[in-house]
This record gives structure tokens, C-alpha cells and sequence, in this order.
């Protein structure tokens, strides 16, 4: 079911992609030099649709930089919190092959009443 919901969407997407790369085949000159237009020091001469989609994937590659940077700080309270998950569950493991002797009799009574511990009464 997934599948034919990605086919769904990807397929227009990659016909209006291919669409453009057809209809945009000429070359544009590209230049970096803002102060000779005539005869840049440095230009490059491509095709349209390869600038766009060079354009298009570095933005794809600075947004997912930009996620990446933005979530440092959910990261960092996970890995604190997954490390005290881990003290924890030691500590817990480490208590539970301690059992302090008891003075319970079989079945879980007490042999004296004054071995329980009772709680108080709740407010």
C-alpha cells in the first residue's frame, strides 16, 4: 500500500522533473565575477536544468545540515536520558540479587506481627 502511494507521488514528480530538463536544455554561462560581466575570471557554461538541480540539491543538502545542527540539543538530553535508563537498570539488576534476610514464614507471613512494616495512613 505504501508503495503505491510513493508511485503515486513520485511519478508526476519525476515526469514535471524530466519535463524541465527537456524544455531547459540550453546553456547559461554561470559567473562568479560581479565586476567584469564581459570576460569573467571565473563562469561555467551548463545546462539550465543541470543548475537548477545543482541548485536544488545543495539546497537539500544545507536544509538537512541545518536540521541535523538545529536537533543537537534533542539529541544530547536523549543520550543523557538513555544513559541514566542504563545506571538504572544496573542498580535495579544490582538490587534485586541482594534480598536481605527476612523473617517471613511460608507463604509469605510474618512469624512475629511486629516484622512488618506498616505504612502510614494515607492523608
Amino acid at each position: 500500500m505504501i508503495r503505491f502511494f510513493k508511485g503515486l507521488v513520485l511519478l508526476p514528480i519525476a515526469v514535471v522533473v524530466v519535463a524541465l530538463a527537456v524544455a531547459n536544455r540550453e546553456a547559461v554561462r554561470l559567473s562568479f565575477d560581479p565586476f567584469s560581466p564581459d570576460m569573467p575570471v571565473f563562469s561555467v557554461t551548463l545546462p539550465l536544468y543541470a543548475l537548477l538541480f545543482i541548485a536544488v540539491g545543495l539546497g537539500v543538502l544545507l536544509g538537512g545540515c541545518g536540521a541535523w545542527l538545529g536537533q543537537a540539543g534533542t539529541r544530547r538530553t536523549s543520550a543523557e536520558r538513555r544513559r541514566e535508563i542504563r545506571r538504572l537498570e544496573g542498580e535495579t539488576a544490582r538490587l534485586k540479587t541482594y534480598a536481605p534476610p527476612t523473617n517471613e514464614g511460608p507463604n509469605g507471613i510474618y512469624r512475629n506481627a511486629s516484622d512488618r512494616v506498616a505504612l502510614p495512613a494515607p492523608r
